[in-house]
């Protein structure tokens, strides 16, 4: 296990960099420019040059580059030169947003859809096929329809839930479970069908096993070779599904963030694009990239600690 933390380590240190590079690189040929954006449509030469030059935007791209880099080893991610804010305390303020929406969908998600997947496994015949049905219902459901039915039902109909805004976990814990019900649910649907179906597939392939039926042989209870010995050996596709689903709800975050009004990393990458804030949009992504490599970095152990094969490699 620790040769395989070790790599991992390594290899995702060098992925920070890379993509940190990248990003920056990509950025810098986009169109658009932040010294427009700030001085607006009517300026005048003169300005806009002193401009470029205090942002330092007129030095060669790696340039730019290697004092971004210098000032995020030592943990400054500079300001916005759009709105002046520290980069570092933006994102920190967000980013509790973010990690709530996207740990608890995943959450959500993989208890759901795993319990969906066990009883469509071991039920089987009437009751499997209708788990199937109501997960390929819910995966089949547009998400931006399924938000504002949501609300339509539970906010303004039955103003059970609020349809928008984001209670902190510090300044009321009911309020902060309340503002993530409806969000929650949106970003988790799609995935229960998918966990469910991987589930499913993964616990019949197990139950099929013949130590599951030598287990029977010897009188142990259905609970427990279902729960302890079947669904143990099925966990380990599980486990790397958890992993994608955390990353891949980084992005729908954008979209439910901008229907709940959430102020999470999304909209501030967002709107940061649509001002050409170099500094702010490298530093979410950078969060992101770290965010992605530690969620790696998990799975991988967790499947290290599953598989004992894959500690050799």
């Amino acid at each position: 296990m620790l040769r395989l933390i070790t790599h991992r380590v390594v290899v995702s240190v060098a992925l920070v960099f890379l993509v940190s590079l990248l990003a920056f690189l990509l950025q810098s040929a986009a169109p658009g420019d932040l010294a427009r954006s700030i001085l607006g449509q009517n300026f005048s030469v003169p300005a806009y040059d002193q401009l470029r030059h205090q942002l330092g935007l007129d030095q060669p791209v790696l340039t730019q580059y290697g004092h971004w880099l210098r000032d995020a080893l030592r943990g400054d991610l500079g300001s916005s030169p759009v709105s002046g804010l520290s980069v570092a305390a933006e994102i920190g303020n967000r980013l509790p947003v973010t990690l709530s929406l996207i740990g608890c969908a995943t959450a959500v998600t993989a208890v759901v859809g795993v319990a969906l997947g066990v009883v469509s496994a071991v039920q089987g015949g009437r009751i499997g096929r209708v788990v199937d049905v109501l997960s390929l219902i819910g995966y089949a459901l547009p998400s931006f329809w399924f938000a504002l039915t949501m609300v339509t039902l539970f906010a303004v109909t039955v103003p059970l839930l609020p349809a928008t805004g984001y209670v902190a976990l510090g300044a009321s814990p009911a309020g902060w479970a309340r503002s993530l019900v409806l969000p929650v649910a949106t970003l988790a649907l799609p995935g229960v069908a998918v966990f469910a179906k991987q589930t499913r597939d993964a616990m019949l392939d197990a139950l099929s096993r013949d130590y599951v039926t030598a287990l029977r042989a010897h009188g142990v209870p259905e609970v427990s070779v279902v729960l302890r010995h079947a669904l143990r050996n099925a966990a380990i596709p599980v486990v790397t599904l958890v992993g994608l689903t955390f990353i891949g709800l980084l992005s729908g975050t954008v979209f439910v963030e901008s229907v709940f009004a959430m102020p999470g990393l999304g909209g501030l990458a967002v709107q940061a694009t649509s001002l050409h804030d170099i500094r702010m949009i490298q530093g979410v992504v950078v969060v992101f990239t770290v965010i992605v490599v530690v969620v790696n970095l998990v799975v991988d152990l967790a499947y290290g600690l599953l598989n004992p094969k894959a500690r050799v490699r």
